[in-house]
This record gives C-alpha cells, structure tokens and sequence, in this order.
C-alpha cells in the first residue's frame, strides 16, 4: 500500500470529500478538530475529533474516521468506508434500561437518514460499561458510560451529511435537544398585544 500522502497530493475524489466535511455547521456546544488519520487502514484518510461541553465539562466524545481506497482492494462496497465513534456518560437509571442500545443506535441510523447520507453496509455496536471504584478510589461515585462505534460505506464523496449526521449523534448522546426544538424554545412571544 502507497504511504499516505498530503490532501493535496490525495485523487480529486477524495479532496471533495475532505472539503465536504468542513460544511457542516456546528452547534455551539460541539468543538470539532482535525486529527491524525490511521495509516494502515487505507491509501487516504482523515480524522476529526469532537467533545460536546456543557457546562463547562465534556458531556460527549467522538472521532471520525474516513478512508479511501480507490483501487477497490479493502472489503467495502465502494471506494469509501466512514468509521465513527461516540462515547457519554449516562445516568444510571438510563444505563439498566434494556432498550438503551436500540435507542442509541436509532440515533444514528435516524440523523444519517434526516441528513440524507445514502450508505451501505452500516454496521457496528452499541456498549455500556459501568465504573466502580474499590479500595483507594471506593469514594468514586459508579459512573455508567455508553459506547457507538459504527462503520458504512457512503454512496457519494459528499460527506456532509455523514458528518453532520455523526455530530447529530455526539449531541443526542450527550442529552442536547435537538438544535431546532432549542430554537423554537428560545422563541418569545412579541410584546404587546
């Protein structure tokens, strides 16, 4: 396999699809940046992270991971493969639910449908790990956090709805609204009468 080189040295295809994933607009909780991409994984790739913060804390984390073969020698339907992961604490209650993995996993298959992302091959897992500390650290309140890391294969070098579609993800896991119910809540009724 090639090294992996610069974008710009990178397929037209693939550059279209790296300048896609700026499009997206963010909301004003979610910090997006570029990071190291695997190397091995494919001849092209591109990373971001992203961490929700509330109140000062990171409620949700995530990468995203896009690779590019387009020799068609990987295993993928498509010359394309988006790899995404987000990760929450969730409150204990919430974590016991048996229906937590189905609902966390509507949350993506749902914002990759509401953004128009056309795929194939969506795969992946849902996880909840729970925390407890014993001896030193049994002062350690338990902490419960939930896991998606989910892979598919776009059907275009648009990814901008595969993106937004992944920060829809991060917000949901991390208990925001979504972004137009907080509009309309800001909302307020004209004054006089």
């Amino acid at each position: 396999m090639p090294p992996l080189g610069r974008v710009d040295e990178a397929p037209p295809e693939f550059r279209r699809a790296v300048e896609s994933l700026r499009t997206p607009a963010v909301r004003p909780e979610v910090t997006v940046d570029d990071i190291p991409a695997p190397q091995r994984l494919a001849p092209h790739a591109v990373a971001k992270s992203a961490a929700v913060r509330v109140d000062g804390d990171d409620v949700a984390l995530g990468r995203l991971i896009v690779l590019y073969d387009p020799e068609g020698t990987r295993d993928w339907p498509g010359p394309f493969r988006v790899v995404a992961y987000a990760s929450a604490d969730v409150e204990a209650e919430l974590a016991a639910d048996p229906l937590l993995g189905q609902v966390a996993w509507s949350w993506l298959s749902e914002a990759l449908e509401a953004h128009g992302a056309d795929h194939h091959a969506l795969s992946g897992t849902v996880t909840r790990a729970t925390t407890e500390g014993f001896a030193a650290k049994a002062d350690q309140p338990t902490s419960t956090e939930l896991e998606l890391r989910a892979s598919w294969s776009p059907t275009s070098d648009d990814l901008s709805g595969d993106m937004a579609a992944w920060l829809d993800l991060l917000a949901a896991a991390a208990g925001l609204p979504p972004a137009d119910v907080a509009a309309i809540a800001q909302r307020r009724p004209p004054s006089g009468g």
